[in-house]
C-alpha cells in the first residue's frame, strides 16, 4: 500500500540518518532498506531532501511534544528548555545538523517555528513580571542563537570530549544578560527589624549626645544601622 511504502521510507531514512552520525546517506540505501524502488521515493517526497525534511519534521515534532512542560518559574523552564535542546542535538546529531546546520539564506526553518513560538510565549510571561531586559522577540533571537551555536559546537567535538559544563555556563550567562533577578520579598520579621533600625538611626541623628556613646562607637553603630535599613 502507498501509505505503507511512505512509512517504510520514513523509518528507513530515520534509521540510516541515525546510524550515519552526520555522514551522507544515499537514496539507494534508503530505498533498499525500505524495500521500494527510487520512483516511489520521489512520488511521495519529491526529492531526497524532501524525504529528509519529512523525517526531521517528524522527529523534531516528537521532541517538542515530549518537552512541552511548564513549571511554576518560567526562568527555570528556560533553563530546562536549553538543556533539553542540547541533549536532543547530542542524541540526534544527524537530524540536528539537517535542522540547523544546512539552512538556506532568507528561509527560516518552518520545522522549528513551533518551538520558537513557544519560547517567545515563555519570554512574554517573564516580561509581564517586569524582568525582561529586552523585547520577547529580541530575547528569543539571542537565546536561540546561543543555544543552537552551543549545540553545534558540542556536536563537533570528538567522542568523549563533550564538556556540558560549557553549555551550562553559557546558558546561565545568556539568561543573566536577558533577565533581571527576581525581587527579594522581605519577611514580616525582616521588615520589622528594618523599621526599628531606621527609627533608631533617626533618633541617633536627632540627639546623639544622649546615647552615651563615643564618636567611634556612634560611627560603628550608624554603619550597622545603615546596613540593616538598606537590606532587602
Amino acid at each position: 500500500m502507498a501509505g505503507d511504502a511512505r512509512d517504510r521510507l520514513l523509518k528507513a531514512a530515520a534509521q540510516l540518518l541515525d546510524e550515519a552520525k552526520g555522514k551522507p546517506v544515499s537514496t539507494r540505501a534508503v530505498c533498499d532498506l525500505a524495500g521500494v524502488q527510487a520512483p516511489t521515493l520521489y512520488h511521495h517526497f519529491g526529492s531526497k531532501q524532501g524525504l529528509f525534511d519529512a523525517v526531521v519534521e517528524c522527529g523534531f515534532g516528537q521532541y517538542v511534544r515530549a518537552t512541552n512542560r511548564r513549571g511554576d518559574d518560567p526562568v527555570d523552564d528556560l533553563r530546562h528548555g536549553w538543556d533539553d535542546h542540547v541533549r536532543y542535538g547530542l542524541d540526534n546529531p544527524s537530524f540536528y545538523v539537517l535542522l540547523y546546520g544546512q539552512i538556506a539564506p532568507g528561509k527560516p526553518c518552518a520545522v522549528t517555528s513551533v518551538a520558537e513560538t513557544r519560547l517567545v510565549e515563555l519570554l512574554t510571561e517573564i516580561a509581564r513580571q517586569g524582568r525582561l531586559r529586552v523585547t520577547p522577540a529580541a530575547a528569543a533571537g539571542q537565546f536561540v542563537a546561543a543555544n543552537v551555536g552551543m549545540t553545534l559546537h558540542l556536536i563537533a567535538q570528538p567522542e568523549g570530549r563533550v564538556d556540558l559544563s560549557l553549555s551550562r555556563e553559557l546558558r546561565d550567562n545568556v539568561i543573566a544578560g536577558l533577565i533581571r533577578p527576581a525581587p527579594t520579598v522581605r519577611s514580616e520579621t525582616s521588615r520589622e527589624v528594618v523599621e526599628k533600625a531606621d527609627a533608631l538611626a533617626r533618633a541617633l541623628d536627632a540627639d546623639a549626645g544622649r546615647a552615651g556613646l563615643s564618636a567611634g562607637e556612634l560611627l560603628v553603630m550608624r554603619e550597622w544601622l545603615d546596613k540593616l535599613t538598606a537590606a532587602t
